[in-house]
C-alpha cells in the first residue's frame, strides 16, 4: 500500500524539466553550494574542480520545486514530498534544470556558451564582499548581451556579514543594478550553507521566471554544452555504449531512433586540407530530469545517447556544435561578417578602461550559440568587421555573437555583433 503511495506521487511529477536556470557570479560567491542545496546534487565532479575549488566546465542538476497548499508565503515552498512545516503532501509546481556555470574571469568563454541556453538566471553576491566584483559585472553585462531577461538576485553568505555589512551590501547591489535591464530584479538574501532563505528564493523563481513559451512543431535544433563517453575503463568490447550529447532543445522534438545531424562536425585532412563534414548518427535513448525518454521537447537540460563512436565525443570535442535532422541545420562559417556594437568600457576588470576600436589582424574571442572560437579580424568597415575563423561555427543569420578581447593574460568582453550574409 505504501508503494502504491509513493508511486501515484511520482507520477504527478513532471518527466522532463521545463526550463533552465543559470548560476552565475563571481568566483567562490556560493553557487555550486546553493545548487546542492536546492537539487542534492553537487556539480563539480572534475578532478581539477574538486582539488581547486571552483567550477571548470559547466555543471548540471535538476530539481522540482513544490508548494504546500496548507502553509503560506513563502514557507509553503519546498523541494521535499512533505511539508517540512505541517508535514502534510506538497503539490509539484515545476522542474527545472540548473546550469551551474563557471565564476573564474579565464572561464569566461564556458560561462558565455552556457548562457546560451538558459531560461533566466540567478546572479550570486557574496554579502561579506563589496559589490560588484569583476566577474559579477561581467555575468551581468554578458546575461543582458544575450537575451536573459528573467534575472533574480541571490544575496549569499549572510551568515558571514553583519546586519550593518548586509544592508551597505544591498545598498551596493541596488546602486550596481541602476540603469541595466535589471533595475526591478528581486534581491534575496539567504546564506546557502545554512539553508536560510531558500523558501523564499523560490517562491522568487516560481513569481519571477517563468516558464517560456516554445514551438514543438518547428524543425529540432539542440544546442551541445558537453559531449562526452560514459563507458568505465577495462569495460567489455559487448558492453560498450555510444558517445553522449548534453544541452538544451531549442525548438523542436527528438525522438529515440531518429536519425540526427551533427555540425560543424569533426575536422578530416584531404589533399593537405584540413575540412569539416558534418556527422551522421542514430539516437538510441533519451534522458532528462533523470528520466529515460521516448520523445524530448525544448525545455531543461537533456542527454543523447548516440551510436557515435566514443572516442569522437570524448572530453567535449563536440561542445558548441548543434544537433537536428539530416539537412535542415543552419549553414557552418567558416569567416563571420559581423555587424559590431562595442561596449564603452571593458567589463571584467578592476579598472576603468575604455573600448578602442578593433584592430586589423586581432585575435578576438567570440561566443555564438554554446560555441567558443577564435576570430581573426581580415577586414574592417564601419560598424563591421570580417573575421577568419580558428574552428568554424554552425549558427543562422543574424545570430547574435558575444565579442572579448585579450587584455593582458584574459580576455575580457567588449561587446556583441550579429551575423549579416555581406
Amino acid at each position: 500500500m505504501a508503494r502504491k503511495k509513493k508511486d501515484e506521487q511520482q507520477q504527478e511529477l513532471p518527466e522532463q524539466p521545463v526550463l533552465n536556470i543559470g548560476m552565475v557570479g563571481h568566483v567562490d560567491h556560493g553557487k555550486t553550494t546553493l545548487l546542492e542545496r536546492l537539487s542534492g546534487k553537487w556539480t563539480d565532479t572534475h578532478s581539477e574542480e574538486l582539488k581547486r575549488g571552483i567550477t571548470i566546465r559547466l555543471g548540471y542538476a535538476d530539481a522540482t520545486f513544490r508548494k504546500c497548499e496548507k502553509c503560506k508565503d513563502a514557507k509553503a515552498y519546498t523541494t521535499k514530498e512533505e511539508c517540512p512545516i505541517c508535514k502534510s503532501k506538497t503539490k509539484p509546481l515545476r522542474k527545472v534544470s540548473f546550469v551551474d556555470a563557471p565564476g573564474h574571469e579565464s572561464l569566461m568563454a564556458t560561462m558565455l556558451s552556457g548562457a546560451t541556453i538558459m531560461d533566466g538566471a540567478l546572479l550570486l553576491v557574496a554579502a561579506n564582499e563589496e559589490c560588484p566584483q569583476p566577474q559579477t559585472r561581467e555575468h551581468l553585462m554578458a546575461l543582458q548581451i544575450i537575451g536573459v531577461k528573467h534575472v533574480i538576485v541571490v544575496q549569499n553568505k549572510i551568515d558571514l556579514a553583519s546586519e550593518e555589512q548586509s544592508i551597505k551590501n544591498y545598498e551596493q547591489i541596488k546602486q550596481f543594478l541602476k540603469g541595466t535591464a535589471f533595475e526591478n530584479s528581486p534581491i534575496i538574501p539567504i546564506s546557502a550553507q545554512h539553508r536560510v532563505g531558500l523558501d523564499f528564493l523560490m517562491q522568487a523563481i516560481d513569481g519571477h521566471i517563468p516558464t517560456p513559451v516554445r514551438d514543438p512543431n518547428k524543425e529540432p535544433i539542440m544546442l551541445v554544452a558537453r559531449s562526452f563517453d560514459i563507458n568505465k575503463p577495462g569495460i567489455t568490447f559487448d558492453k560498450l555504449v555510444g558517445g553522449v550529447l548534453g544541452g538544451s532543445l531549442k525548438q523542436g522534438m527528438l525522438k529515440v531512433a531518429d536519425t540526427i545531424e551533427i555540425r560543424p562536425g569533426r575536422s578530416v585532412t584531404e589533399k593537405n586540407q584540413v575540412l569539416w563534414k558534418p556527422i551522421t548518427t542514430k539516437i538510441t535513448s533519451l534522458n532528462s530530469g533523470g528520466s529515460g525518454l521516448e520523445s524530448v521537447a525544448p525545455g531543461g537540460s537533456i542527454g543523447i545517447l548516440t551510436s557515435l563512436d566514443p572516442s569522437i565525443v570524448k572530453s567535449d570535442q563536440l561542445t558548441g556544435s548543434l544537433v537536428g535532422l539530416p539537412g535542415k541545420l543552419p549553414k557552418v562559417w567558416n569567416e563571420l561578417i559581423l555587424d559590431v556594437h562595442l561596449l564603452q568600457r571593458v567589463v571584467g576588470t578592476k579598472e576603468e578602461l575604455n573600448v578602442e576600436p578593433i584592430k586589423m589582424s586581432e585575435a578576438l574571442m567570440l561566443n555564438v550559440n554554446s560555441a567558443a572560437t577564435v576570430g581573426i579580424a581580415v577586414e574592417l568597415k564601419k560598424n563591421k568587421i570580417k573575421c577568419k575563423l580558428k574552428l568554424p561555427v554552425c549558427a543562422d543569420t543574424n545570430s547574435r555573437v558575444t565579442i572579448s578581447r585579450r587584455i593582458g593574460n584574459r580576455f575580457r568582453l567588449i561587446g556583441y555583433g550579429e551575423i549579416v550574409e555581406k
